[in-house]
């Protein structure tokens, strides 16, 4: 699904008075396209992402999804978070159903997808466990065929491996780019972490610091499928350099060490 975000700005009122989030932010991503945003803490990346759900709207500016205005949530637009959010007195299973489930009564044709998904992210076998039962990792696939389930043409990431070890991380970029891959969904990815950035993009988009906006727009030239292989090739390393630089140019050498 193509999403045009054409001069957004955002402002929160606040009891100080006017709070500027995000100031003419514009870019484009294309169908099964997979785009990362980076950029500093505070800088309207979460905010983005509220905005291109239908939940919030912006101060000034258009948000469209093929071509049509983003007035409010929508069916086929998924979300994943940076914590799974897992209801812990459901079972895997129910925790995927839980969209279907709070628009009304689920069919067996729900629950066919539902199991499609944890087989997509290879957790069928444990869709009658709880999630207290599964590793961090485990749980992020469950958000992930959870935000599949309506089969949606754009998903939404914010920061989902954030809070992983380093690698649980690296496994599930790998997994993710699998789904990916074979899905042929577009993908907006929300991170603070530039190795991430250039392994998974085609594109990594560089927002400066509050109010928000585009400041570097960097198209990911390395060869697809990835590998861990792939974070040994030079072009990786330099790619990951320019990202570093302009980050600690515009926010210090403190923000940048992601």
């Amino acid at each position: 699904m193509q999403l045009e975000v054409d001069r957004v700005a955002l402002t929160y009122e606040t009891s100080r008075g006017p709070l500027p989030a995000l100031r003419e932010l514009s870019f484009a991503l294309e169908e099964g396209e997979f785009v990362s945003v980076l950029g500093p803490s505070g800088c309207g990346k979460s905010s983005l992402l509220r905005l291109v759900t239908g939940l919030l709207r912006p101060t000034a500016g258009r948000i469209a999804l093929a071509g049509v205005p983003v007035s409010g949530p929508r069916n086929d637009v998924g979300i994943v978070f940076q914590s799974a959010t897992l209801l812990p007195w459901k079972n895997v299973l129910d925790n995927v159903l839980v969209p279907v489930r709070a628009r009304g009564r689920v069919t067996p044709a729900d629950t066919e997808r539902a199991m499609e998904g944890l087989r997509t992210v290879g957790l069928e076998r444990f869709s009658k466990h709880y999630p207290d039962e599964l590793s961090g990792g485990m749980q992020q696939r469950v958000g992930i065929a959870r935000a599949m389930l309506t089969d949606p043409r754009l998903l939404l990431m914010d920061e989902p491996f954030a809070a992983l070890d380093a690698m649980t991380r690296e496994t599930m970029m790998d997994e993710l780019l699998r789904v990916w891959s074979g899905t042929g969904k577009s993908v907006l990815f929300i991170t603070h972490s530039i190795p991430e950035a250039v392994y998974l993009s085609d594109r990594v988009l560089v927002m400066g610091p509050r109010p928000g906006h585009i400041v570097e727009e960097l198209r990911i030239d390395l060869p697809r499928p990835r590998s861990p292989a792939t974070m040994a090739d030079p072009r990786f390393g330099e790619l990951g350099a320019r990202l570093r630089d302009r980050f600690r140019s515009m926010a210090g050498p403190a923000e940048a060490s992601a």
